[in-house]
C-alpha cells in the first residue's frame, strides 16, 4: 500500500523545477506568488526558467533541478512547472533512494505522469494537479487552486460527480493509476509500466485525434490491462475534433473498449488539460461508487489506515 508523505506546515518549502517542457518565466513567479501566499517558502532550480527549444533547458539541466529537489531534505513539496514533453528522456536515470528517506510530494500533470509512475513505484502518493500556469492565472478562490493547497495542509479531498448518461455504476476500491493516456502508453514495457490488477485506472488527454485513443485502448484491451482494472474514471479529453469516419464518438470508443467488463465506469471528471483540474492522489487507496444520481470518489487516508489498525478493522 502506497505512502503518504508528510503533509506541510508553514513555512516549508516548496520547489519549482521544470523537468520537461520551457516554461514562460512569468509563470513561475505567479506560481511564487501563489505558494507564498499559502504560507510556504517557494523557491526554484537553477535552470527552472531556462528554455532549449520546447524543453526547459538541456537533459543535464532538467535532470540536476529535479534530482536536487528530489534529494534536498528540506524541500517538502516540488511543484513542476509544466509539463510539455522531455521527462522520459530523463526519467531512467532519477535516482530515488535520498527521496526514500526524505520522501515529498510531487506535483503535476500532462508529462509529469510519468514522474508519477516512477514515484509510485517508490511506494509513495504523488498529486496529479495544477501547476505554474494554472497558479498564476486561476483566481484565488479558484477549486482546483483551494483543492491543491488543502491537500498539501493535510486535508485530502472528497468528490461528488454529476451524473452522466454514460455511466456504468457500481462501486470499487483500488490504488488510482494513470494520467495522461498517451503519456503513460509510452511508458508501456518498461520498468515505469503501470500495475493494473485491481486499481481504478483515471484517464485523459489533449490533442489526440479518437482514432488514436482507440489504438491505445485496444492496446490495453489485448494486453489484458482493462480486464485487471477494478473501476474506470474518465476524466477531461480536450482540444480534438470528433471523427464521422470512427462511426462512434470518442466516449462511445472508450465504452466499448471496456463493454466486457463489469466494473463501474465514471465520466466527466474534472481534470486534465482544464483550468478547473481536480487534484488527484495517485497511488493512493480510492473508492469510487457510480450511481444513478451521481458519483463519488474518496481516498483512504493515513488518519483511517491508523484508525482501522488500532480497532482491528
Amino acid at each position: 500500500m502506497a505512502k503518504y508523505p508528510d503533509f506541510l506546515k508553514e513555512g516549508d518549502e516548496v520547489r519549482i523545477v521544470s523537468p520537461a517542457g520551457a516554461i514562460e518565466p512569468v509563470f513561475v513567479d505567479g506560481a511564487i506568488i501563489t505558494l507564498t501566499s499559502w504560507g510556504f517558502k517557494a523557491t526554484e532550480g537553477m535552470f527552472t526558467r531556462h528554455a532549449l527549444g520546447r524543453y526547459a533547458g538541456n537533459e543535464q539541466e532538467r535532470y540536476t533541478d529535479l534530482q536536487q529537489a528530489l534529494d534536498d531534505p528540506r524541500v517538502k513539496a516540488i511543484l513542476c512547472s509544466r509539463g510539455g514533453y522531455g521527462l522520459a528522456q530523463i526519467i531512467d536515470r532519477i535516482d530515488f533512494s535520498r527521496f526514500l528517506k526524505n520522501p515529498k510530494w510531487v506535483i503535476g500533470f500532462s508529462d509529469i505522469t510519468i514522474l508519477h509512475q516512477a514515484i509510485l513505484s517508490t511506494g509513495f502518493i504523488s498529486i496529479h494537479g495544477v501547476m505554474a500556469k494554472q497558479l498564476t492565472e486561476l483566481p484565488a478562490h479558484s477549486e482546483a487552486l483551494l483543492l491543491l493547497e488543502n491537500i498539501l495542509k493535510g486535508k485530502t479531498p472528497s468528490y461528488k460527480i454529476i451524473p452522466d448518461a454514460k455511466n456504468r455504476q457500481g462501486t470499487a476500491k483500488g490504488k488510482l493509476i494513470g494520467g495522461n493516456l498517451s503519456v503513460f502508453m509510452g511508458m508501456r514495457g518498461t520498468k515505469f509500466d503501470l500495475s493494473f490488477k485491481n486499481s481504478i485506472l483515471f484517464i485523459e488527454d489533449v490533442g489526440e485525434k479518437p482514432y488514436q485513443v482507440d489504438r491505445m485502448l485496444q492496446n490495453l484491451r489485448i494486453s489484458g490491462a482493462l480486464s485487471q482494472l477494478s473501476g474506470l474514471l474518465v476524466g477531461q479529453f480536450t482540444e480534438y475534433d470528433e471523427d464521422p469516419d470512427m462511426k462512434k464518438s470518442l466516449h462511445q470508443i472508450i465504452a466499448d473498449a471496456v463493454k466486457d467488463y463489469d466494473y463501474p465506469v465514471c465520466y466527466n471528471f474534472s481534470a486534465g488539460h482544464i483550468d478547473q483540474n481536480f487534484p488527484l492522489l495517485m497511488g493512493a487507496t480510492a473508492e469510487l461508487s457510480v450511481e444513478q444520481n451521481g458519483a463519488g470518489l474518496t481516498f483512504q487516508t493515513t488518519f483511517w489506515k491508523k484508525a482501522e489498525k488500532l480497532l482491528n478493522l
